[in-house]
């Protein structure tokens, strides 16, 4: 699948660095976007509401200064990530805003996107859309969207439990849009890697919550550099939906990982962050398995020069350039 011309023109390498809640801010999208990979948030980062468009505004406005600042190098386009849920009841104006902005890209979530696909074609934008299996990627597909996030074992944040190996290839036989794979990946192999399996372009979280761009506290960036693939914890209990979280986080919060109570779907809850309490979204940490390639804490910039590098490095060694 060819690339649209908004990223085949403008992307340094074929990377998405992933929305994460409360962790993505306009520093660190401005920072991603600059270093010629895709930036995202999540809308409901922005709190209140209103402030949605201050937010849109900054990065526009950074964006656009720094190409004028630096017409040889590559910026890419943002994202914005909307979750599609009956509880978020911010959709309608997060929306409004995005349409208004014509933001370049927006992540959907949850239930199939056809007013949000709708919206954002009418303007020219791209509706990008995370799936944990085949079923969820042909209801997106039948909405007309223009990618499909395949979320894989290993991802961080609300992850799936199927392969790679398994779900781009069943993807790719039915769907001939983008395709962008998430799931444990952390370098410039990564990339290439993903590329080999089908997917046009991988979706990196985890590993920019340890960059100094990053709205998260210290002793979390520590613990993701300090962790292993095995510290990681799969469970419902936090948002009702399976997600991966850093075991030493749950453990300080004063809750065995190994005997987590287990909750229902329907208890999902996006209007305020989730049916946990603040004190579980302040303390409880998402991450993926990627955290055992963890080891420093760069600046965003920095890191996707390294992660460039190592996939040309990768292109190299396996005979391609």
């Amino acid at each position: 699948m060819a690339l649209p011309e908004a990223l085949a023109q403008n992307l340094r390498v074929p990377l998405i660095g992933a929305p994460m809640f409360i962790v993505s801010v306009p520093e660190l999208v401005v920072a991603q976007c600059t270093a010629g990979i895709v930036g995202a948030f999540p809308a409901l980062n922005a709190r209140p509401q209103e402030r949605l468009d201050d937010w849109i505004r900054e990065i526009r406005d950074r964006l656009t200064d720094f190409a004028e600042e630096n017409p040889d190098a590559p910026v890419a386009p943002f994202a914005v990530n909307q979750i599609v849920h009956a509880s978020n009841d911010r959709l309608r104006a997060d929306m409004e805003t995005c349409v208004r902005h014509e933001v370049p890209i927006i992540i959907t979530s949850l239930r199939p996107p056809a007013e949000v696909v709708d919206a954002v074609h009418a303007y020219g934008g791209l509706v990008f859309h995370d799936v944990i299996n085949l079923r969820h990627a042909r209801k997106a597909i039948e909405q007309g969207v223009d990618g499909i996030i395949a979320v894989c074992a290993g991802a961080g944040g609300h992850a799936g439990a199927l392969s790679p190996f398994a779900l781009v290839k069943e993807i790719r036989r039915e769907f001939d849009g983008v395709i962008i794979l998430a799931g444990a990946m952390t370098g410039g192999g990564d990339l290439l890697a993903a590329q080999a399996l089908g997917a046009d372009l991988a979706y990196i979280g985890t590993r920019f919550i340890a960059t100094r761009e990053a709205n998260a506290p210290d002793a979390y960036k520590d613990m993701i550099v300090a962790s292993q693939a095995a510290d990681i914890v799969y469970t419902p209990l936090f948002t009702g939906v399976h997600g991966s979280y850093l075991r030493g986080s749950i453990t300080n919060a004063g809750l065995d990982p190994d005997q987590l109570p287990d909750t229902q779907a329907s208890a999902m809850n996006f209007a305020s962050g989730g049916d946990s309490d603040a004190k579980a979204w302040r303390d409880i940490w998402s991450a993926g398995q990627g955290v055992g390639s963890v080891e420093d804490l760069p600046d965003a910039h920095s890191l996707v020069m390294r992660i460039e590098a190592e996939y040309n490095e990768t292109r190299a060694r396996l005979g391609m350039i």
